[in-house]
């Protein structure tokens, strides 16, 4: 199986490339020249995996192994018609972990396999790891690469714009390969810094750049499993089948819930993938308030909104680029698989991303939404309605404590039901655990009188984990030059020396 980027080119990459590169150097995402599984046609029709199955059992097993629940993904039941897949039991208790244990492991199984193979005395391989997060990719990244050997990662988050909880659990982490940078803006500020970082070919040479960030398309293989073993999980309790995407996954439509960050949700709409609704912004350029915040009070930074669900406090979201190659794909002339088909495809992709970097907006085709509807629905949730929802379920029989960014989920389920037909089930896919965003379940459930924080939700594993000594490394400005500096004097070496500082 070959890897090629959404943006066109004749660039083909093995897996052990893709996996390492991350980023094409044109800007794109690696996509697989094939649809890898068929669950009709029951057999594989690409190999994607290590170079043998008991290497990639191995794999999975050292990387799950990290999990506190045998089931690892567990579904359960809160309703009739509606089960939550928990994602969150991995070592950060969030759904990242899923893809970042293994995503950890193959780096270190890659470059272990390469060194091993250099004559004695030549220059091992290293890779520095590079990510932006808005919380969960952070910490569930330094889980999974902490201590491993030819690797240093370095993890820039928003300053002051992650829950504390998860801010805890990344600069809490102090082995000498992991490098924390609180950078003073927002998520999409962090997110374009690493882009740069990746289409600067001299310094991504030099430093052998590594991206853990939706843009590895390792990332994406990993979570597209959980998706195939909650179906299984539901069959062995309902049995029956529905009908079925790409890859033979028997289901009606996938929802996307937005909270008042809510691009994909427009997108759905109207077709215009633009970062800041136009709507919503006055003669002075100010965002509005979210509809529906709770407070009336919701502040934007470079028109990002804050929320209660602040993982989803986001204006692009990068591993959308692969739907839209896909959807340009389908409407694009000439044969399936054909090369002219492929290539059209990119450049049509190309373009659009282009006039996103340009205008901050693009209008994609009627034809192309269309496409798009057929596969998926989409919700915008309000922090009101967030608050709502944690308290609904946790008032539920059964009782459920969900988190602000499952209650988004949990919403748009209930709101996407009155619609559905009699014998649809829907699942969601609960990201992150509810102690993670202690401040907005505490509002939620404050007037409960049955609620008890460290009883109901706080695990032991959280517990003083805020007073722990910390490395941080204060970045004043969303400037790449500023970035670039902290790589620079901290990647020779896994023996940098730590503490705090600011550049």
């Amino acid at each position: 199986m070959k890897y090629f980027s959404t943006r066109g080119g004749r660039e083909r990459l093995s897996f052990e490339e893709t996996v390492l590169t991350g980023l094409a150097p044109d800007g794109g995402l690696y996509i697989p020249e094939h649809i890898p599984l068929s669950l009709r046609a029951g057999k594989q029709n690409g190999k994607t995996t290590p170079s043998s199955t008991s290497e990639l059992r191995a794999l999975a097993e050292k990387s799950y192994s990290t999990f506190r629940h045998p089931q690892i993904t567990p579904l359960k039941k809160l309703g009739e018609k509606t089960y939550v897949l928990e994602l969150f039991h991995g070592p950060t208790f969030a759904f990242k972990d899923v893809a970042l244990q293994l995503l950890g492991n193959l780096f270190e199984f890659f470059l272990l396999r390469r060194n091993a193979r250099k004559a004695a005395g030549e220059k091992p391989e290293r890779l520095t790891v590079v990510g932006a997060t808005s919380g969960d990719t952070g910490s569930a990244a330094i889980y999974g690469l902490r201590n491993k050997a030819d690797i240093s990662i370095f993890i820039l988050h928003p300053k002051g714009r992650v829950s504390p909880i998860q801010e805890a659990q990344m600069t809490t982490v102090t082995d000498a390969n992991v490098h924390n940078l609180a950078v003073n803006g927002t998520f999409d500020d962090c997110q374009d810094i690493v882009k740069a970082l990746f289409a600067d070919r001299a310094f991504n040479a030099a430093h052998r750049l590594g991206a853990v960030n939706s843009i590895n398309w390792a990332r994406i293989l990993a979570q597209t499993v959980y998706y195939f073993l909650s179906y299984f999980q539901l069959r062995a309790q309902l049995g029956g089948a529905a009908d079925a995407t790409r890859m033979g996954l028997p289901m009606d439509r996938l929802v996307v819930a937005t909270n008042a960050n809510d691009i994909l949700a427009r997108f759905w709409k109207s077709g215009a993938y633009e970062k800041v609704d136009s709507t919503d912004v006055g003669d002075a350029g100010v965002v509005a308030p979210a509809h529906g915040a709770s407070d009336g009070k919701q502040t934007s930074v470079g028109g990002v909104k804050e929320t209660l669900s602040p993982a989803m406090d986001i204006l692009v979201s990068s591993n959308f680029e692969r739907l839209l190659w896909y959807l340009a794909y389908e409407g694009a002339a000439g044969e399936p698989h054909g090369a002219s088909k492929v290539e059209e495809a990119g450049s049509i992709v190309d373009g659009w991303m282009k006039k996103v970097k340009s205008d901050g907006r693009v209008q994609v085709p009627i034809a192309v939404v269309e496409l798009a509807r057929r596969d998926f629905l989409a919700e915008r949730i309000s922090d009101q309605q967030t608050l709502e929802t944690i308290r609904y379920y946790f008032e539920s029989e059964p009782s459920y404590v969900a988190d602000p960014h499952t209650a988004v989920g949990l919403c748009a389920a209930r709101i996407i039901a009155t619609h559905n037909a009699p014998s649809t089930v829907q699942i969601v896919l609960s990201t992150a655990h509810p102690a993670k965003f202690s401040e907005a379940v505490t509002r939620a459930l404050e007037s409960s009188a049955h609620f008890n924080f460290e009883r109901d939700v706080l695990p032991d594993e959280f517990k003083g984990l805020l007073d722990r000594e910390r490395r941080v490394i204060d970045v004043e400005a969303p400037e790449v030059e500023l970035v670039k500096k902290v790589i620079e004097r901290f990647a020779e070496s896994e023996q940098a020396a730590g503490g705090a500082g600011s550049v």
